[in-house]
């Protein structure tokens, strides 16, 4: 039986994976934006990250800089930093991908580059918890 921190951060790596399921699909078919896949490849780094969190038993405010969750993260654990351009990479797309103004136009290699780093991410995420 799962106690309720393993129901809680299991609740996020959920919701990582339906974003992950998404990203696999626009790319498999090249049917969406590559925009949406930027995105979304930050939101399942951004989930795994805030899992790991809550197996850890560590708290955090509201947030979707992934600069300020490794900030978090090293202070229980100083791997994450090898993961820093990958973060970085991916949190420039949690704004630019979403909303108009003086943004970059996101093509399919950003969209191929930020799916990669967020399963560099997720792989980081899942080997720490076993």
């Amino acid at each position: 039986m799962l106690n309720d921190t393993e129901k809680n951060y299991l609740k996020w790596f959920k919701k990582a994976n339906e974003d992950e399921l998404s990203v696999k699909s626009i790319l498999d078919d090249r049917d969406g934006a590559p925009s949406t896949v930027c995105f979304l490849s930050q939101q399942i780094a951004e989930k795994y990250l805030k899992g790991l969190l809550v197996f850890f038993n560590k708290e955090f405010p509201k947030m979707h800089d992934l600069i300020d969750l490794e900030e978090l993260i090293l202070t229980f654990d100083q791997d994450i930093k090898e993961f820093e351009k990958d973060l970085d990479f991916l949190n420039r797309f949690y704004i630019e991908s979403r909303y108009p103004g003086d943004y970059p136009e996101f093509n399919w290699n950003d969209a191929e580059g930020a799916y990669k780093g967020a399963k560099r991410i997720k792989e980081f995420v899942l080997n720490k918890i076993k």
